[in-house]
């Protein structure tokens, strides 16, 4: 026997992106993972097992779909095809939540299996935030963006990331998908400080909190790079830019992600039991600590 969980709604608890070789394991003891994400691409068909499996995984799970593949950062305009199927799958699912990532993926037609960075700039402020309406308006619902990972800063950019993903926010009404993995990876590689990235970023919006795994290696002057991969576990220095970020934005529905080199599922479910720890550590009135103690200071500043 099992609880019934709200499924319309993301809890504050850890999930993991789900892989159909866990489908058994799973339906016989989640452990504590109590939500799954699915990658949209794959259920875009008609049947199968795939669908079949996936609607018994949604009247147990809330489920979030997050897309791979829309391009919302695009010169072109959105594929009406795909858009068409996407609102198909987020119909008959009706899941708990829809994201979307803050790069771009097609030129001309041609699809890259990559998804690539944006310059930040008000012309592709407006690009994207012309895109995410598009998406809303078709599905009928609010989406998330998430922040990429980078391994180079455009020297047009006239926005910092945390302003750009906020003013997109703030135009469109979407929320936001924190990856704090991705932070760590493009902080890395562009030579910041994680810490600052998340403090100036408006954790008030997010819906969702990522965490995955990265490949290490060097550029050509032998500086650290880091690969965002999702191969492999998520490695300590990750798991305490969370502890920062979640002391500061209450506890969040919180995934890990292992998208290649897929593990057995206890290696899985120990990673989400690890996240399940760390959502344990934040207490209820953390945020509101952390808003009195910073108006404090800035009270003291102007004294």
């Amino acid at each position: 026997m099992f609880d019934t969980p709200d499924r319309s709604a993301l809890p504050a608890r850890p999930g993991v992106g789900y892989k159909p070789q866990h489908y058994q394991a799973i339906m016989a003891d989640a452990g504590c993972v109590q939500w799954l994400e699915i990658h949209a691409e794959n259920y875009m068909g008609d049947g199968g097992r795939p669908l079949a499996q996936l609607r018994h995984l949604a009247e147990r799970f809330a489920i979030s779909v997050h897309g791979v593949g829309l391009s919302i950062g695009g010169a072109e305009a959105l594929d009406p095809d795909h858009l068409a199927r996407l609102k198909h799958l987020v119909g008959w699912l009706n899941p708990a939540s829809f994201s979307e990532h803050l790069a771009w993926s097609t030129h001309d037609s041609h699809f890259y299996n990559d998804l690539l960075p944006l310059p930040y700039t008000n012309a592709t402020l407006t690009r994207v935030c012309d895109h995410i309406d598009q998406v809303q308006q078709v599905l009928a619902r609010p989406m998330l963006l998430e922040n990429p990972s980078s391994y180079l800063a455009f020297a047009e950019s006239t926005w910092d990331e945390p302003a750009f993903l906020q003013e997109i926010a703030r135009r469109t009404g979407c929320g936001l998908l924190l990856d704090v993995n991705n932070v760590f990876v493009s902080a890395t590689n562009l030579g910041y400080r994680p810490q600052a990235y998340i403090d100036a970023y408006p954790l008030d919006l997010v819906g969702e909190i990522h965490l995955g795994g990265h490949d290490e290696d060097e550029d050509e002057h032998g500086a650290p790079l880091l690969i965002d991969s999702h191969g492999a576990e998520v490695v300590d220095p990750v798991w305490a830019l969370l502890d920062y970020t979640l002391a500061r934005s209450g506890a969040r529905p919180t995934l890990v992600e292992w998208d290649t080199d897929v593990p057995d599922w206890p290696v899985l479910e120990a990673e989400a039991a690890r996240a399940a720890a760390a959502l344990a550590r934040i207490s209820p009135e953390a945020p509101a600590q952390l808003s009195a103690q910073l108006s404090a200071q800035g009270q003291a500043r102007t004294e």
